[in-house]
């Protein structure tokens, strides 16, 4: 059990915030939105950490930030399940371990072998990306050439880091990725992604602070700019947005967001945002962003009605960021009360990149509450349950 009797564990934070609201363990846990028992459990110590979700309803009900309350107690992206034994060679290849080959790499095939990744990136194909990154890695180590594409290589791996929940390998690599960029762009780029895993690691303010750092350093005048300037803006302007509405600044979130639709309205149309990963944007992405916001402040009425504006093709229709849209619309037809239509999206998701889903917390969460509101559950149900539950 954790100290409770000092004002940096969670249960001290929790318990003074909430008598200085004037609030009862049952009245902040029904302005939460969770039960009593979970606000009595977290002020003894029996649970000493939350998820991200639970920490944000806290906070908003406590008028404080998600980062200020539970400071390291988050636990939304802490990796609980083995690693694959197929990415170790990637680390090898990263620390340099990996055996030569006797043949000199040349560019024009790294870069070709590079650009076969991003339809593997985006179709959630990640056991195959694993098998080809470490021989990549080591090529480019080995590349006599100053015009090295290390940096967009790293950016793929630390994505997938981050995609499959090694977080210290992650943040290692895209440093490196960000040291390693010829240009601004490239640099930009791995930030987005380094940026992205502070977020999924609970790191708000760090990932806020980063994403405003390089925003600011890369804004473009959209008189000349191009569609990769306004693209990779509008990357970390998403970033800042999903950093300040976790950690409940919704005016900084709204800023954000209206920045980063300015600069889809301006490029027109769903583009690749950087030439490593399969990331995308433009105004279909933003209202994607403006969805996932929704769903985190609980308008699950608003997810529902942007969803339905948002296009049915996009670039990468069965893309990371399509599907954890998806994610998102499933949790408002289960918060409304459709279950067997959340189910429907959840086994969508299941049949077109069920390596994607079965990574996702996320997706385990909704399948839970799934099975929670059903008296009976479909085979269909069932068989979602079980995959997601042998793979937590």
């Amino acid at each position: 059990m954790s100290d409770v009797n000092t004002q940096n564990t969670l249960a001290a934070r929790v318990r003074t915030l909430r008598k200085r609201c004037g609030l009862s363990q049952t009245g902040l846990a029904e302005q939460a939105g969770v039960s009593a028992s979970l606000i009595s459990k977290i002020e003894q110590g029996i649970i000493p950490e939350t998820t991200m979700a639970t920490a944000h309803k806290l906070a908003r009900a406590l008028r404080t930030n998600t980062s200020e309350l539970f400071a390291s107690s988050l636990r939304e992206a802490e990796s609980e399940t083995l690693i694959d034994h197929v990415w170790k060679p990637v680390e090898q290849a990263l620390n340099g371990t990996l055996p030569p080959v006797n043949e000199d790499p040349s560019l024009d095939d790294i870069q070709r072998r590079l650009r076969a990744l991003k339809p593997l990136l985006a179709e959630n194909r990640y056991r195959e990306v694993a098998l080809e990154l470490p021989g990549l890695i080591r090529d480019v180590e080995a590349l006599d050439d100053v015009r090295t594409p290390r940096s967009r290589l790293l950016n793929v791996a630390g994505w997938m880091f981050v995609q499959t929940h090694q977080y210290a390998l992650a943040e290692m690599t895209l440093k490196q990725a960000v040291d390693a960029a010829e240009d601004r762009l490239d640099a930009a780029a791995a930030v987005v992604t380094l940026g992205w895993m502070q977020l999924r690691h609970g790191r708000l303010t760090e990932a806020r602070e980063l994403s405003v750092k390089w925003a600011d350093a890369i804004e473009p005048r959209f008189s000349r700019a191009t569609t990769a300037e306004l693209a990779l803006w509008g990357r970390l302007l998403i970033r800042i947005s999903g950093a300040a509405v976790r950690d409940n600044r919704p005016g900084e979130a709204e800023d954000a967001i209206q920045l980063a639709r300015a600069a889809a309205v301006r490029i027109g149309r769903e583009i690749q945002a950087d030439s490593s990963t399969h990331n995308t944007f433009g105004p279909a992405t933003v209202q994607m962003i403006v969805a996932e916001n929704a769903s985190i402040g609980d308008k699950y009425d608003k997810v529902l009605t942007v969803a339905e504006r948002i296009p049915k093709k996009l670039l990468h229709v069965n893309g990371s960021g399509r599907n954890r849209h998806r994610l998102d619309i499933a949790n408002a037809l289960l918060a409304t009360k459709r279950p067997t239509e959340a189910t429907a999206v959840m086994h969508d998701i299941y049949r077109t990149s069920p390596e994607w889903l079965l990574k996702q917390r996320y997706a385990r969460r909704i399948m839970d509450g799934i099975v929670y509101r059903r008296r009976s559950l479909t085979p269909e149900m069932r068989a979602l349950s079980e995959a997601l539950t042998i793979t937590g």
